[in-house]
């Protein structure tokens, strides 16, 4: 069993703040608890206004608080966030997440994250060695 609080994990260094300041996450399951995902509270900073392209990962996205929009890049298609709204990057998406206020979001990513991980130049995670 495995039982963190968003406190504590944040006080063993498992959060990370995005070098362009548009968000911070806090990673509470990693790949090295090998649970065949990772999990993480993330918070978009109010304004953030930024790509995405996970290449490399399917990610589940639930909004706990604050408001913005998604921009799915392929059609143009917006798409409004508030508390209670899920989306999930199933195709790997290019889009543009939108925060018009602060947001508080649940995040899954599969394959899991390592822990260390900003977005490269296009947007995406890095796969680790072993992934390759």
């Amino acid at each position: 069993m495995i039982v963190r609080d968003l406190k504590s994990a944040q006080e063993q260094g498992r959060k990370i703040v995005d070098p362009k300041n548009n968000w911070d996450s806090t990673r509470l399951i990693l790949k090295e608890d090998n649970m065949g995902f990772s999990f993480h509270i993330t918070t978009i900073y109010k304004g953030a206004d930024f790509q995405m392209h996970y290449q490399n990962h399917l990610e589940s996205v639930y909004c706990i608080s604050g408001t913005g929009e998604i921009e799915n890049l392929e059609d143009g298609k917006k798409y409004p966030i508030s508390p209670g709204t899920l989306y999930v990057l199933n195709n790997n998406d290019k889009h543009i997440l939108r925060a018009f206020e602060e947001m508080s979001m649940a995040c899954v990513f599969n394959p899991p994250l390592t822990g260390r991980e900003v977005h490269n130049a296009e947007g995406a995670y890095e796969l680790s060695a072993e992934e390759i």
